[in-house]
């Protein structure tokens, strides 16, 4: 059992409302994402000192106006945090963009194939949360002391299966929910 995680997902996007995939697509925070980013700064304090952690972010644009809200929410710098490109979303690929009703319409077949086996499905040109989660893996091990991650839902999802022995088949099916935090420490995932 490693260092405890506390972990963020990005705030709302306009494209997480239009239930848009996004995967590797730099999408900017809309204003119900700052909200939530802002909270989720505010919530930190309550559970651990955030001035005393190390930050680690996903390069991508929504997670970087997470990670900088929430740190001058709570009187940081808003820039004093470590990229990692390990923290990524998954990419959807060819997908990227368009919404599951758009992707019925094209075709059925190859979503219904996704249904039956979300965490090994590859989508075209995309990644496969077994993917990510192998990912995942290689970049713990970096992770030497309590830490706060500010990163994406399938990065949640690959720590719930690493961290916190979840199925991987429930994993990728479980909320994540934005402008929460979830604590991984001794073993278990803990919504705060």
């Amino acid at each position: 059992m490693g260092p405890a995680i506390v972990f963020i997902r990005h705030g709302e996007t306009d494209w997480n409302l239009q239930g848009r995939l996004q995967g590797q697509r730099d999408i900017p925070l809309n204003e119900v994402g700052r909200a939530q980013a802002a909270e989720a700064g505010r919530k930190l304090r309550t559970i651990v000192d955030p001035a005393a952690l190390p930050w680690r972010v996903s390069p991508l644009e929504r997670t970087r106006e997470t990670a900088e809200i929430a740190r001058d929410a709570i009187g940081l710098d808003p820039k004093a945090y470590e990229l990692d490109d390990r923290l990524k979303e998954l990419t959807f690929g060819d997908w990227e963009g368009r919404t599951w009703a758009e992707l019925k319409a094209v075709d059925r077949a190859i979503v219904r194939a996704r249904q039956a086996d979300k965490w090994g499905f590859v989508p075209p040109q995309g990644e496969s949360y077994a993917m990510l989660h192998a990912r995942i893996a290689t970049w713990l091990p970096s992770v030497t002391e309590e830490t706060i991650v500010v990163s994406h839902g399938g990065v949640a999802r690959a720590l719930m299966v690493l961290l916190a022995g979840a199925d991987p088949a429930s994993a990728c099916v479980e909320d994540i929910w934005q402008g929460k935090l979830l604590w991984f420490r001794e073993g278990r995932a803990e919504w705060v």
